[in-house]
């Protein structure tokens, strides 16, 4: 298929909760693409659309700013793509500058420091209906004569909510503007609402009303813990008839295919007990991740995320961090490598270096498949109270434990530096809003193309790696026991077990952490290859429970709250910070409380003979 030729190169920007996510998604669909800024762990969205005229546009959203004149990371990002300064790319043809037409007050500003860069820019006002609704009126005409620039009106979340936009784009580039760049932002901005704006309150009724019991300081944060106790009931109840259907069919087509191999006793060898039975163990947690990202993604798009970070600033500020870094953490529950880049948001250097300490200490998905295995194991499937699930009210707990040890680890780091000053925090409240099903949809189809990129690359190829180690060589002549047990897997296991045999890990545990650096999922898949290579035809979940003690699932657990990141999360200290100290401080405090944490949890839990 021929790729039709892109006529302009667009870059949106705008203020974040400007719905300018949204706009992209409207705009570009499933022809969009999400990587990472050359040399930079930032993400990039890229797609492309078509005008009515047929013509092609690449639009580039880049990170959501407050201002051009740079405090945090992300910003520098968005200015210096904006004016042709990033290295290897250049200047955006256009510039589509999304403001919030509901808070115009706020956004306008970052719209005239847009027009001071000299380029040709259109106005998306974005969220039009909102501001029909609550009754302000704009002057889209006199507003364009006064800024000199195109103004276009856009609903992102309305399907063709888009399309004035798209047709505008598709005419004549609209001419820079040139402005003086000494004129004082702030009165610019008030001669422009009182010209072309009518706005009965600043704030609409509705979300006062929310907001007097989504912020109050005892209710809201009664609120928000109900909220994440409900979602982490959710990721088991939910997903256990998905999981079951993947489970089953991973193993009905393993089956064929390997009944189709009885030939080839090898390559049936690396096709069940190393392709499927590894791989598949990782797959089948793929409804629990999404389930996950489902309750984030929604609660991204509603306007509430922005509110917890608010609600938790003071506890927060305990631990010497700032409510800021909420989205940053939480982003880490989906993986911590996201979770280190959204700290480019965070303007205080030292606010900064401590969210990427502590990062990792959120409970990430690759840890989910771990939980799962050893919750489904030993916790049994009953309900407590009659609703709730205790699988899940255990899984809740360790997020919890995640949650405690993170502030835990600020609090300490507050103590050690130097600094002892507060910093106060200054965010912006977005409005209330329904999410939108195809943002959340293009938002799940995003997460789950990333996952089952992980498990098509690089956990396929470590689980064929691993079962090459974990087959040769083969057992001697007059071998009594497992032939995996004279592999080089099974020689590395023997070794490592000295170090971690005293908080109750036998040898199989002791390799899969090997390749479980490489990417934590990757410890069930070596697991299984392990155990299927050993003789054992039960599915893993079922030689877990037969095989192990409570004391060591209990032990594998805490291990895995606190345990050292994958080396690409390291990889990412690394670039973040520009230190190797930094990455070898994480990885050694993390090491550390791992191997405490597991050797207290073994001992306590036999000591009450589980």
């Amino acid at each position: 298929m021929i790729e039709a030729v892109v006529s302009l190169r667009l870059a949106l920007v705008g203020n974040p909760n400007c719905g300018k996510t949204a706009l992209f998604n409207q705009l570009t669909g499933g022809r969009q693409k999400v990587a990472n800024y050359a040399g930079v762990t930032v993400e990039r969205k890229e797609g492309r659309f078509s005008g009515p005229s047929g013509r092609t546009f690449q639009l580039i959203d880049l990170p959501g700013a407050y201002s051009l004149e740079a405090a945090s990371p992300d910003e520098v990002i968005t200015r210096d793509v904006c004016l042709g300064h990033f290295p290897g790319e250049t200047a955006p043809d256009a510039i589509v500058c999304v403001a919030d037409a509901t808070n115009l007050r706020l956004h306008l500003r970052f719209v005239l420091e847009v027009r001071r860069l000299g380029r040709p820019m259109v106005l998306a006002l974005n969220m039009m209906d909102a501001a029909r609704k609550r009754g302000i009126e704009i002057d889209v005409a006199k507003l364009e004569e006064a800024l000199g620039i195109p103004v276009v009106e856009t609903v992102a979340v309305r399907r063709g909510g888009a399309a004035a936009l798209a047709a505008r784009l598709d005419g004549e580039l609209p001419p820079a503007v040139v402005v003086d760049a000494n004129s004082d932002l702030h009165a610019e901005v008030r001669a422009l609402l009182a010209d072309a704006v009518s706005m009965p309150r600043r704030t609409a009724e509705i979300d006062d009303a929310l907001d007097r019991f989504f912020l109050h300081p005892v209710l809201g944060l009664g609120v928000l813990a109900v909220i994440m106790f409900l979602i982490f009931q959710a990721v088991f109840s939910w997903a256990e008839p998905l999981m079951e259907g993947i489970e089953a069919g991973v193993g009905l087509v393993g089956a064929w295919v390997g009944s189709g191999l009885a030939s080839m006793p090898m390559l049936q060898s690396l096709v069940v007990d190393g392709i499927f039975a590894g791989v598949g163990g990782v797959l089948v947690f793929l409804p629990q991740i999404l389930i996950l990202f489902l309750f984030i993604l929604a609660l991204e798009e509603s306007g509430y995320l922005p509110r917890a970070a608010f609600l938790l600033d003071r506890l927060m500020l305990k631990a010497g961090l700032t409510g800021r870094s909420f989205i940053p953490l939480l982003s880490s529950f989906a993986c911590a490598i996201p979770g280190i880049m959204a700290t480019r948001s965070i303007q205080d250097p030292r606010d900064r270096l401590t969210t990427i300490l502590i990062a990792p200490l959120m409970t990430c998905s690759a840890r989910l498949p771990v939980y799962a295995l050893l919750i489904a194991a030993f916790i049994p499937d009953q309900t407590v109270a009659g609703i709730f699930n205790l699988q899940g009210i255990v899984l809740f707990s360790l997020y919890v434990a995640g949650i405690v040890s993170a502030l835990a680890v600020a609090w300490v780091i507050k103590l050690i530096r130097r600094d002892k000053s507060e910093h106060a925090l200054l965010m912006e409240l977005p409005s209330y809003r329904i999410p939108h099903p195809r943002d959340i949809a293009i938002g799940l189809w995003e997460r789950a193309n990333i996952f089952l990129k992980r498990v098509g690359g690089i956990i396929l190829s470590l689980t064929i790696i691993w079962w090459f180690l974990s087959t040769f060589p083969g057992a001697p002549e007059a071998a009594t026991e497992p032939a995996i047990n004279y592999s080089f897997a099974g020689m590395l296991g023997r070794w490592l077990h000295v170090l971690f045999e005293p908080i109750g890990f036998n040898w199989q545990i002791s390799i899969a952490l090997v390749p479980g650096l490489a990417a934590r999922e990757v410890a069930v898949s070596s697991l299984a290859t392990v155990y299927a290579l050993s003789g054992h035809e039960e599915g893993l979940q079922a030689i877990v429970a037969a095989q192990w003690s409570m004391a060591t699932a209990f032990s594998l657990l805490a291990w895995y709250v606190f345990a050292p990141m994958c080396l690409s999360t390291l990889a990412t200290v690394r670039r973040e910070t520009n230190s190797w100290r930094q990455v070898w401080i994480m990885a050694g405090y993390l090491f550390a409380l791992a191997y405490l944490a597991s050797f207290l949890t073994y001992q306590i839990t036999r000591a009450f003979g589980a």
